[in-house]
C-alpha cells in the first residue's frame, strides 16, 4: 500500500494520497493547495476513485471541489459536512467503507475538535486522524459546540485508542505516529489514563478564571492547554489563549 503526504508550509495541514499500488486505484484525502500528490498520481499511473474529505475547516478544503471536478470522481465526506456548505457528490457515515481497488477504507467519526469531522481506517495497519490526534498533541475543542469536550476525549479513547497499537497514525498537520506510542506518551492521553496527574495552576482563558489541568507540547512548536471553567466545563485551548500567573 501507498501512503504518501504533502504538507502546507504555513498552516501545516497535510493531505493524503493513499493507493493499492503503482499502477494501481487509489484516493485522495483532504485538500491544502499543494500539487505534490497529483504529480505522484500521474507519475505513478493511480487512478484515483474518490476524494475523501476528513472535515471542513478551510485548511483541509483548499479546491478540494476542484479538485475532484478535475479527476472526475465523486467528494465524499460526512453529512454534517455537506450541511456546512461543502459541495459533497457523496456522503459517508461511522462505519461506512469506501472500496477503492484492493483498498478498503472505514470512515470513523470523531467528534469533538468540530462536529462532521472524519477519520479514515485503511487496511488494518493506517489511519488518518484528521484534527483530532496529532504526534505528542490532540486538537482544540472549540468547533465541537456545547459536548466537544466529551466528544473529544470520548473520540480518542474509545475510538482511536481502540485500535491495535501498532497502528500508523497519519495526522492533519505534521508528522505521523502510532497508536501506542501516543497511548504511552501523549500528554493528554496519559491524563485521561490515570497516570499522570491534573494540575492545578489557576489562569485565565480570554479573560475567564479557570484552572490549567494541562500545559503541553503542541504540533507546531507552540502549546496547548486543556482548560476547566469555574461552572465545571472543560475545554481543549490554544496556548495562545491562556494568561498564566
Amino acid at each position: 500500500m501507498i501512503v504518501e503526504r504533502v504538507e502546507h508550509p504555513q498552516w501545516t495541514s497535510n493531505a493524503y494520497l493513499l493507493a493499492d499500488g503503482d499502477g494501481g486505484s487509489g484516493v485522495l484525502v483532504d485538500s491544502n493547495g499543494e500539487q505534490g500528490l497529483l504529480e505522484q498520481v500521474e507519475t505513478r499511473g493511480i487512478s484515483i476513485t474518490h476524494v475523501l474529505v476528513t472535515h471542513h475547516h478551510p485548511d483541509h478544503i483548499v479546491g478540494v471541489e476542484t479538485l475532484a471536478d478535475r479527476l472526475s470522481v465523486p467528494l465524499v465526506g460526512h453529512p454534517l459536512t455537506k450541511d456546512v456548505g461543502v459541495p459533497l457528490g457523496e456522503t459517508i457515515e461511522d462505519g461506512g467503507t469506501i472500496r477503492s481497488g484492493d483498498l478498503s477504507i472505514e470512515a470513523i467519526a470523531i467528534p469533538g475538535h468540530c462536529r462532521d469531522q472524519l477519520a479514515f481506517s485503511v487496511g488494518g495497519t493506517d489511519v488518518l486522524t484528521a484534527d483530532c490526534l496529532f504526534k505528542g498533541t490532540v486538537g482544540g475543542t472549540g468547533g465541537g459546540g456545547p459536548t466537544g469536550y466529551e466528544d473529544h476525549r470520548r473520540s480518542i479513547m474509545e475510538r482511536l485508542m481502540a485500535l491495535p497499537p501498532e497502528m500508523r497514525v497519519h495526522p492533519g498537520h505534521t508528522l505521523g505516529t502510532t497508536i501506542g506510542a501516543e497511548w504511552e506518551s501523549n500528554p493528554f492521553i496519559r491524563v485521561w489514563r490515570g497516570v499522570d496527574p491534573e494540575g492545578t495552576e489557576t489562569c485565565r482563558v480570554r479573560g475567564e478564571e479557570a484552572t490549567l489541568v494541562l500545559w503541553a507540547p503542541d504540533y507546531d512548536g507552540t502549546n496547548k492547554a486543556w482548560v476547566r471553567y469555574g461552572d465545571g466545563r472543560d475545554a481543549i485551548v490554544g496556548g495562545s489563549s491562556v494568561e498564566r500567573g
